[in-house]
């Protein structure tokens, strides 16, 4: 995603080649002056940004920000009040919003799993975009040596047959990529996906998502997280939130420093990257021993 206006340091103002409907031709998600209302309220205020392929950003702000209004336009789950909403170059209230979904990558720990379905079922049923696995749908062989494929890809390797109810939280953390990946996505949101983990699983989630990068290049991706502890090191660009409003984005350098995450969370926040991750924590003043 790219700020239009202003330009973060560091970003390029130079435009790229725009559209018909006057969005870049190179992005793969587009928003353009949007706002969001709902009975009253502004959930969203003139947001304009753009996200291009292999472009990883991460969506942080405090709770009641925007962020999941703003995954929620990107998945195309939903309609902007004013402005315009370009996904895969198709734009919001032009298009069929189910044919869309289906080639959007959309990763929540919170998806319901009904009953003993295994490894391989969950993730076949991101072909239909259904929680359960069709009725008299069956998949073909190339689609289930697709998912196997995938299946071990993202660490799970010799597991497809395992039942979901017998994973553990980041089996399942990893499964659920896997079906967001299993329509071949240009586009992957991942909404808190490291919700519920321990440190451990945490850390191996993260590895998945730094790996899959690296597996699929071009892949675009948009992270909501409420913690800087849980963004992946091939994180390459930042927005931050606060009351519908965007108070920064770019470059993750560019955006992740003390002065700009203070602003968002309006608490005084330390921040430091040491190997490629993020840390965050209060400053705190010694007490007077007087």
């Amino acid at each position: 995603m790219t700020l239009q206006h202003p330009a973060p340091a560091g970003t390029s103002t130079s435009p790229a080649p725009s559209t018909a409907d006057g969005a870049p031709s190179d992005a793969v998600l587009h928003l353009a002056g949007v706002s969001v209302l709902r009975s009253g309220n502004v959930l969203l205020d003139a947001v304009h940004l753009t996200v291009r392929a292999g472009e990883h950003w991460a969506l942080l702000g405090p709770n009641g920000a925007g962020k999941s209004t703003m995954l929620g336009l990107a998945g195309a789950l939903t309609h902007p009040s004013r402005g315009t909403v370009d996904v895969l170059g198709r734009r919001i209230g032009r298009t069929d919003l189910m044919s869309l979904r289906r080639e959007i990558g959309h990763v929540d720990p919170r998806h319901p799993v009904p009953g003993p379905m295994t490894i391989e079922e969950v993730v076949l049923t991101g072909l239909t975009g259904s929680r359960a696995t069709m009725m008299r749908w069956e998949p073909s062989a190339a689609q289930r040596t697709h998912v196997r494929e995938l299946v071990d890809q993202l660490g799970l390797a010799g597991k497809a047959s395992r039942e979901w109810p017998l994973l553990s939280q980041g089996e399942r953390g990893r499964a659920l990529i896997a079906r967001a990946l299993v329509v071949e996505p240009r586009l992957l949101l991942l909404d808190e996906p490291a919700t519920g983990l321990d440190v451990a699983a945490r850390e191996q989630l993260l590895e998945t998502v730094d790996h899959l990068h690296m597996l699929w290049p071009d892949l675009a991706s948009v992270l909501v997280t409420h913690h800087l502890e849980e963004l992946p090191v091939t994180t390459t660009h930042a927005a931050l939130l606060n009351g519908g409003h965007l108070v920064a984005a770019g470059p993750v350098d560019d955006v992740l420093t003390s002065d700009q995450v203070s602003a968002t969370f309006e608490h005084p926040i330390r921040i430091a990257r040491e190997d490629g991750r993020w840390r965050a924590s209060s400053p705190r003043t010694a007490p007077s021993l007087g």
